[in-house]
């Protein structure tokens, strides 16, 4: 179902208007490195897939790939296991440090979207798991480029709770906290920028299987609740346990939990 953009994805693809608050969530993840690992969902095969269309000949295709803002490896998993070969490049020491221990066959660099340490034209396609928001796009766009094989693809991916679910909803409301960021621009994936296509978008429904209690973990490997006094945070995640203890859905087990996957792509030009 592809769009020109996509509909937003719940929770931390938001923008904020304060550059501090957006730098210390940031740079959150890492001392949590090894709950985000376990906790946070892989992305759906398909979006992938689509994702990397445009530049493949073939569906079993090998493809050099740049993992970029690569986290802990939740979309390199995905892509080795589709067969291409993939560089991995993670600014956050904590992060890199956990995707070389998940992944130790792959190739794995510190670095940055703004500096990424690669070759011009060394790869057919750049992709971005839950990370482009953090990007300075007047500054990596063009680095994205310089990395590209002309006709290569970039494509970022966030996955979003399905907040069409109401008690979903009711878990969005309840787990945000004082530094959540509300102000939501329109276009807040992927920029327009003269070496690229136009940008395109797919929903892809998606789902994960959780119990209560790592459904609260994942909730907590949040920036908007890592950057928290722990006091605070606890409270936020109280209120989280409360909700799923009270509802059906979640109250008896495991379940699986709806998700929806944006996917934006745009391709590098020839020229």
């Amino acid at each position: 179902m592809a769009t020109d953009r996509g509909r937003a994805p719940h929770n931390e693809a938001r923008t904020p208007s304060d550059p501090e608050l957006h730098a210390r969530r940031a740079s959150s993840f890492g001392a949590e490195a090894a709950a985000y690992a376990e906790h946070r969902p892989d992305y759906p095969r398909e979006g992938v897939r689509w994702a990397l269309a445009p530049v493949l000949p073939a569906p079993d295709a090998a493809l050099d790939v740049l993992d970029l803002g690569a986290g802990t490896g939740k979309l390199t998993g995905v892509l080795t296991d589709l067969g291409h070969r993939v560089t991995a490049v993670e600014p956050d020491p904590g992060m890199l440090a956990e995707l070389r221990v998940r992944f130790p066959g792959v190739t794995a660099q510190a670095g940055g979207a703004e500096d990424i340490p690669l070759p011009d034209a060394s790869v057919d396609a750049v992709l971005v798991g839950q990370a482009f928001h953090w990007f300075d796009q007047d500054r990596a766009l063009p680095e994205i480029a310089r990395v590209l094989r002309p006709g290569g693809v970039l494509a970022a991916l966030w996955n979003g709770d399905d907040d069409r679910v109401e008690w979903i909803a009711e878990l969005g409301r309840i787990s945000g906290s004082r530094v959540s960021f509300v102000d939501w621009p329109s276009s807040h994936g992927i920029g327009a920028h003269p070496a690229f296509s136009p940008v395109e978008g797919t929903q892809i429904p998606h789902q994960h299987r959780r119990t209560a209690e790592s459904l609260v973990a994942n909730v907590a490997t949040h920036s908007r609740l890592l950057v928290l006094e722990p006091a605070e945070r606890e409270q936020v995640l109280g209120r989280v346990r409360d909700h799923l203890a009270a509802r059906p859905e979640t109250s008896g087990g495991a379940f699986d939990f709806p998700m929806v996957t944006l996917v934006e792509r745009c391709v590098r030009s020839a020229a």
